[in-house]
């Protein structure tokens, strides 16, 4: 469709009344012209590469900006919203302050060329989202375009949104004090009138991220999972989960060739199994090669979307650069990758639940199987550690843990979203395992990273069923049942503590670790499932 096609089409109720020309959900080669437009400059322009994908800067924002992230404090929300003193990024404002933030949105949008584009948010018919996106900008409507479900042209003459986004990523809000922000720039949520607005960045993945933390409200409310995690199926139907923060590998895990992916970072859990949220994928290319990273390289052709990479006069585009960001991206529809499931990305109920930690202490084994208490308390935990040497002055491992796998994206308390993962569990008998993609042997510098030969035939053994049979012993302090031997593995790793020369250190560093998790579960210990998980899950020193 394109400029000034208004079937079903109004804009009044966001505010806007008056436009240049309405362009509403254009097809991709449209959107090309539009943001390749030689008459653009700047961030608002994109570039051919030689790939056939458009690449875009995004400005001085090359990721998201959480401490600007704010929510409408009214009376759906108060009780409801995980907020900011218990511990989240959901910091409040009143609605005289909404007022005021969407106010300088619909200025800015008012009486320029829009691009208005609808899809859907979650594969499963009784669990999505329609959403609709107001921009100014073309290649921020190629993203959604990308990053969204696409209504088929039938679903079109009928949409009505379930929630709109102002992306007004050239206002920003220079009262900001007046207001008691943090800055000029405002990333806002109205669960009352179910609207986002966005001013002063021009990061997509704040479109995407901001829906993701939408549904992390709506769904759970309703006894549903929502889940920041990667899920693919065998050749049986057998569906598995793979939850990890940024270096864990979960796209690299899950987009396996034996399997088909469903999804790679956001999925909900209903009565019927696992569905996706999104319909496309938004992977890192920091160093990406084809041999390293087939699938997610053969994906970057035309209408991918490119952010933030260094590329040549020529359009030749260097992955390995960091110039810009180690936050690059491309953004991508997800049939662009071959081996997936179709036509709708959803699958079965998860026997196999996969938490994966990269863990540069060298303490965690490489695969432990979780108790249903284990695998809640991990959840909540989502614990990784950064490696030394990648900040000023940081010489030794960092503890980093992030609830639920993605604490930035929850709008309930964590615990709500554990207890919803232990019901499912339960009802639908899945296992859980923790998977170590860090480090053995010793430290980060000293030991040596886990092979990714030894992680594969690992998920390997999860998925067949041969760790389940295992005979295991345990490790002390984390209480962890560890097999003693996996097929196609050198067994003396699978116990960390044999892998080290120096047993005392091991000893040392895996009672630092613990401590520094039972200091981290206090936050979740104000509720009564919490307090129960510490006690029944946590590390014992």
């Amino acid at each position: 469709m394109g400029a000034n096609t208004m079937t079903n089409l109004s804009l009044k109720e966001a505010g806007i009344k008056e436009y240049e020309a309405v362009f509403r959900n254009p097809e991709y080669e449209e959107l090309f012209k539009h943001e390749t437009d030689s008459s653009l400059s700047g961030v608002e322009k994109g570039v051919l590469t030689e790939l056939g994908a458009v690449t875009v800067d995004t400005g001085r924002f090359t990721g998201r900006s959480p401490q600007d992230k704010y929510i409408v404090e009214e009376d759906e929300s108060k009780d409801n919203v995980w907020w900011a003193e218990e511990g989240s990024d959901n910091k409040p404002i009143s609605e005289d302050t909404w007022a005021a933030l969407k106010n300088i949105a619909v200025v800015q949008l008012t009486g320029k060329k829009l691009y208005v584009m609808d899809g859907f948010c979650g594969a499963d018919k009784d669990n999505r989202l329609s959403i609709r996106l107001v921009t100014e900008v073309a290649w921020a409507a190629h993203f959604f375009k990308n990053m969204f479900i696409r209504p088929t042209e039938e679903e079109l003459a009928v949409f009505k949104p379930d929630w709109t986004i102002l992306s007004a990523s050239k206002a920003i809000c220079t009262e900001y004090k007046k207001y008691n922000l943090r800055s000029e720039v405002f990333v806002a949520f109205n669960i009352k009138e179910r609207m986002t607005v966005i001013g002063g960045t021009w990061y997509g993945g704040e479109i995407k991220k901001g829906i993701f933390s939408i549904m992390n409200y709506f769904l759970p409310l309703k006894g549903t999972g929502s889940f920041h995690c990667s899920a693919n199926q065998g050749k049986n139907g057998d569906t598995a989960l793979f939850f990890g923060l940024s270096g864990t590998g979960k796209t690299t895990l899950s987009t396996d060739p034996k399997r088909q992916l469903i999804g790679d970072d956001e999925h909900g859990w209903d009565d019927n199994g696992i569905f996706n949220l999104e319909g496309g994928c938004y992977a890192k290319v920091i160093d990406l090669s084809r041999e390293k990273e087939p699938d997610i390289y053969n994906a970057i052709k035309r209408d991918a979307l490119l952010e933030n990479v260094v590329v040549d006069d020529n359009g030749i585009v260097d992955f390995s650069s960091n110039l810009k960001t180690e936050n690059t991206r491309v953004s991508y529809p997800v049939y662009h990758i071959g081996n997936i499931v179709k036509p709708v990305s959803a699958g079965t109920h998860p026997g196999k639940i996969i938490f994966l930690t990269c863990d540069s202490y060298g303490v965690l084994p490489p695969v432990t199987k979780l108790t249903r208490e284990q695998a809640m308390y991990q959840y909540l935990t989502g614990y990784t550690a950064k490696v030394a040497g990648t900040e000023l002055g940081v010489t030794e491992p960092i503890a980093t843990f992030s609830a639920c796998f993605g604490h930035p994206f929850l709008l309930l308390n964590p615990t709500k979203y554990a207890e919803i993962l232990g019901d499912k569990m339960d009802k639908h008998n899945s296992q859980a395992y923790l998977v170590n993609t860090g480090w053995t042997g010793g430290v980060y510098g000293e030991g040596s990273r886990i092979d990714l030969r030894y992680t594969r035939a690992i998920i390997d053994a999860i998925l067949d069923g041969s760790v389940d049979k295992a005979e295991t012993e345990v490790l002390s302090v984390f209480n962890f049942h560890i097999p003693k031997k996996i097929d196609g593995i050198d067994q003396t790793i699978l116990n960390p503590k044999n892998t080290w020369k120096d047993k005392n250190k091991y000893d040392t560093l895996r009672n630092k670790l613990a401590a520094s998790f039972i200091e981290n579960f206090k936050k979740f210990t104000n509720t009564e499932e919490g307090r129960r998980l510490e006690k029944l899950a946590g590390p014992e020193l």
